[in-house]
C-alpha cells in the first residue's frame, strides 16, 4: 500500500513538472529588458554575411531596431526593406518615409525575402 502511494506521489510530481514545461508563462516583450538596441542596416547585414552566427546571437532577444518606414499595414510595418515588424494592432500616425523605432522579439531571417522578422512588436518614442 505504502509502495502505491509513493508511486502516485511520483506520477502527481511528474505530471506537474510535464505541465510547467509544456506550457511556460507566456513572455511579454514589451515590458521586458532591450538586448540589443540596433540599426535595421546593421543587423541586416550581419544576416547577410553570417546568418547562423547572427541567428544565434539575435533569435529569440528582444531587440529595439530603428530606422526608416518603408511599407505599413494595419498589423505590421517595414523598417528600410530590411526589417519585417508584425504587431497585434499598429494604432500609430506613422507614414512611409517616418523614422521609427521598433521593439519586438526575433524569430527569425527569411532568406527568400532577405528580411528579418519581428514578432510582438511595439513602438518606441
Amino acid at each position: 500500500m505504502q509502495n502505491k502511494l509513493i508511486v502516485i506521489f511520483i506520477l502527481i510530481i511528474g505530471s506537474i513538472i510535464a505541465y510547467s514545461y509544456m506550457y511556460p508563462n507566456h513572455r511579454s516583450i514589451s515590458d521586458e529588458a532591450v538586448s540589443f538596441a540596433v540599426k535595421a542596416d546593421y543587423i541586416h547585414e550581419e544576416f547577410i554575411q553570417n546568418s547562423a552566427q547572427a541567428e544565434q546571437k539575435y533569435l529569440d532577444q528582444t531587440l529595439l531596431v530603428s530606422g526608416l518606414v518603408t511599407a505599413i499595414d494595419s498589423q505590421s510595418l517595414t523598417i528600410g526593406h530590411k526589417v519585417y515588424g508584425q504587431f497585434v494592432t499598429l494604432t500609430s500616425d506613422l507614414k512611409v518615409n517616418d523614422s521609427v523605432t521598433v521593439k519586438g522579439r526575433c524569430i527569425g531571417f527569411d532568406d527568400l525575402l532577405e528580411e528579418i522578422k519581428l514578432d510582438q512588436c511595439t513602438i518606441k518614442k
